[in-house]
């Protein structure tokens, strides 16, 4: 008789990107099913009042979810099912809030058990880091994830209700966080343009002869007067060191005085004075301080740093196969693990023993660090850059080798600096040189960030000296220079605007809006920034201001460590403060409408239909997005917006069903989700994808069909030569289950954004 056996179960880890799974497979061999969730799987619903997908009633927020447009819905099918064949379900994205919220979705939507939905966490992908999670699973962090749901609905209570402002001059979007931002760039450049310069003049004289030879600089006429040189902190996005200059001289007149009397007076020295100072290494990478660096260095924003150093961590094939080469890049954390704090002084003892420090070297963390994670590091020591070199491209080994000497650096002896000042006269005037030359390198031999080594020679105390040449420089007081990306970003830190994997989001916004421009790698605030800022400043001061920002961050780290409640504070911050600055803004529309940019928006004047709430006439506001080339909008009742639906011939509001947009901006002009028939495409101008051959079959099957095969599309587009694989099936590629089917050729191999790397 035959007796059908049960298929042999298996254990069941979930990730959140394609690009980990080769290397976790290498890792844990047979006996797993490794799938990703490809980020979220879930996002608030575009339903209820303004669409806003939460109702507030009471002391309670209730959060509808629905799966992320049609990817999210193939993606919970198909674990689902892989759950059916698993033993143990183990939920492993990313080790942060919104990774645990990604956890809690996946357990929600699969309907697991809090005993069986195992949650790990590692911060390195390796074979040591991993079987350790996976060793000692626990439960999914409740606070966690509320602190990362009150952040999203934070984000879309402010972003969606405050947007309506911005659209009023021409503006796309508001939120808490890129407003905040914005604001400090429009402050930056209001202080540009109003700044006046003043003439100044910097003093010098020349002394020799040539084996004696060294510049002095103007210090006043009072004896002792000494100038303290500046001591910072070590910055990351700094890109140039300070020219020396004298104490500043306000007239031509006093320049050239000075100038006279250091030509006809006798010079002398008159103190020397020689110290030797220690100068610490840095610390290890944070977020913040990688983007910074990448910048001020390798010319890097902060968006493409994020995405290398995000391959970096999934794993590179280093020759044995993938390697996860750095640990988890989202961090505010300077703490190195032990067992690589060890790693790195054997290396030193082995390489440079005379580099490494008698006592383990330790960094004084920032406040207010969440110090969830350790710090930004290699995985091994061992994988020196220069020896896995051919297994990286060149972006990817540059900012490897950043990450790797800093993390070294950071556990070397500290420099040793001779320092020398040299203070002259000549009658009841001083003068002074400063020197530095290196003692020993220490860190720097691997993070060389030294000011200029000056060698002054060996003078003595009331020494004559010869004057060679006294002169003078005019020069200018410079405003306040525009934020480069680095120093945004630096800034956003250390005022507590956001957090690590924010910051790079954020930046990319304000220029994706239109809000900043990149002149040179200066962010300059354009008139549209300039105006968004204008009308949030007086409608909304507190929510663009710095410390108010830091506030809500210092309560959703409160929520985190289950010190506060998220609903309940987020109901009282909008009924005390939000809710009544909207009423106040919409009931004087004028104050809005005296600040409308000029030329920004073409007036079309107002529309037969009506708001559905106040009865007003609506305003059409030009859109190239939408099929009519406008939308409708009432300037009365901001939440009102209505787009034309092809399919029932009517206007109305966004369906739904309409997938919501990634950040927190209103769907103000995204097309109606309800039209069913696809219009006919429009004659190719030379910029859209042109086809230039037949397609033909290629031996990957599709992965939403599973039998039939992509088919090789080859086109021409804006004159260069392109291809990119695609289901074979004409009819299936109208679907919307075959919108993400798409891969493109990246390095070497076909890439998909939704499926990953085609294998």
């Amino acid at each position: 008789m035959f007796v059908p056996t049960r298929p042999a179960m298996v254990n069941l880890l979930i990730v959140e990107s394609p690009g980990k799974i080769k290397t976790l497979k290498k890792i844990l061999g047979a006996g797993w099913e490794i799938l990703p969730s490809v980020g979220h799987i879930c996002q608030l619903a575009q339903d209820g009042p303004e669409k806003l997908g939460f109702d507030m009633t009471g002391s309670t927020i209730t959060c509808r979810y629905v799966p992320n447009g049609s990817r999210g819905k193939r993606i919970i099918t198909t674990l689902k099912a892989a759950t059916q064949k698993a033993e143990r379900i183990y939920l492993a994205p990313d080790p942060d809030r919104e990774g645990e919220a990604i956890a809690w979705h996946l357990a929600r939507e699969l309907k697991l058990t809090p005993e069986r939905a195992l949650r790990v966490t590692y911060t390195q992908i390796t074979d040591q880091a991993v079987r350790a999670a996976l060793a000692h699973p626990r439960r999914i962090d409740q606070a966690l994830v509320e602190a990362q749901r009150a952040r999203q609905v934070l984000d879309r209570l402010v972003g969606w209700r405050t947007s309506p402002l911005a659209w009023r001059v021409g503006g796309k979007s508001a939120g808490r966080v890129q407003s905040a931002a914005l604001h400090l760039v429009c402050q930056r450049e209001q202080a540009i343009q109003v700044f006046v310069p003043q003439d100044y003049w910097s003093v010098w004289v020349d002394y020799g002869p040539p084996e004696q030879q060294f510049r002095a600089y103007y210090r006043g006429s009072v004896a002792g007067q000494e100038v303290e040189e500046e001591q910072t902190a070590d910055d990351d996005a700094q890109e140039s060191q300070k020219i020396p200059e004298s104490t500043r001289v306000l007239s031509q007149a006093e320049a050239d005085r000075l100038v006279t009397v250091a030509q006809a007076e006798a010079h002398r020295v008159l103190e020397v004075r020689r110290q030797t100072t220690r100068k610490s290494p840095p610390p290890p990478f944070t977020t913040s301080s990688l983007q910074q660096a990448a910048s001020a260095q390798l010319r890097l924003n902060p968006e493409r740093t994020m995405q290398i150093a995000q391959k970096l961590y999934e794993g590179v094939d280093v020759g044995d196969g993938p390697t996860g080469l750095i640990t988890y890049m989202r961090t505010d954390s300077i703490t190195l693990a032990p067992e690589f704090v060890a790693a790195a002084r054997a290396y030193l003892t082995e390489h440079d023993p005379q580099n490494l420090p008698t006592q383990t070297t330790r960094h004084r963390s920032k406040e207010h660090s969440q110090e969830a994670h350790e710090a930004i590091r290699p995985t091994h020591i061992d994988l020196v850059p220069q020896a896995i070199r051919s297994s990286l491209d060149n972006e990817q080994y540059r900012l490897y080798d950043l990450i790797w000497r800093r993390a070294l650096a950071s556990q070397c002896a500290p420099a040793r600096l001779d320092k020398t000042r040299i203070l002259t006269q000549s009658g009841p005037v001083f003068w002074e040189a400063r020197g530095m030359t290196v003692a020993f390198a220490g860190y720097t031999r691997y993070w060389p960030n030294l000011e200029e080594v000056l060698v002054l020679p060996g003078v003595q105390e009331r020494q004559p000296l010869i004057l060679e040449r006294a002169g003078h420089d005019q020069k200018q007081t410079q405003p306040p220079p525009r934020y480069t990306e680095a120093k945004l970003v630096q800034t956003l830190e250390r005022l507590g605007i956001g957090r690590p994997s924010t910051f790079a989001p954020t930046v990319a916004t304000l220029k994706e809006r239109g809000y900043v421009e990149l002149t040179g790698k200066a962010l300059t605030a354009t008139p549209l920034g300039l105006q968004v800022d204008q009308v949030l400043e007086q409608t909304l001061p507190e929510l663009i201001q710095a410390d108010f920002t830091a506030a809500m961050e210092t309560a959703l780290d409160e929520i985190a460590a289950a010190q506060r409640s998220w609903e309940h504070w987020l109901i009282d911050w909008n009924q005390s403060y939000l809710v009544p600055a909207l009423l106040k803004a919409n009931r004087n529309p004028s104050l809005l409408v005296a600040n409308r940019l000029p030329g920004k928006q073409k007036n079309l004047g107002h529309a037969r239909e009506r708001c559905p709430t106040c009865q007003q006439p609506l305003t059409k506001v030009p859109s190239k997005k939408v099929r009519k080339g406008y939308f409708l909008k009432c300037v009365h009742c901001p939440q009102v917006v209505l787009f034309w639906s092809d399919f029932k011939k009517v206007w109305q509001t966004p369906s739904t069903e309409q997938a919501a947009p990634a950040t927190a901006t209103p769907p103000k002009t995204q097309p109606p989700a309800t039209r069913k028939a696809t219009p006919a495409p429009p004659p190719p101008s030379p910029e859209q994808n042109v086809p230039v051959a037949g397609p033909h079959l290629s031996a990957h099957p599709c992965p939403v069909c599973k039998e039939l095969k992509l088919e090789v599309y080859s086109y021409r587009k804006g004159g260069q030569l392109k291809s990119m694989l695609r289901c074979s099936d004409a009819r299936a590629r109208t679907r919307e289950d075959h919108c993400g089917v798409a891969y493109f050729p990246s390095r070497g191999v076909w890439w998909s954004k939704e499926f990953g790397e085609l294998v």
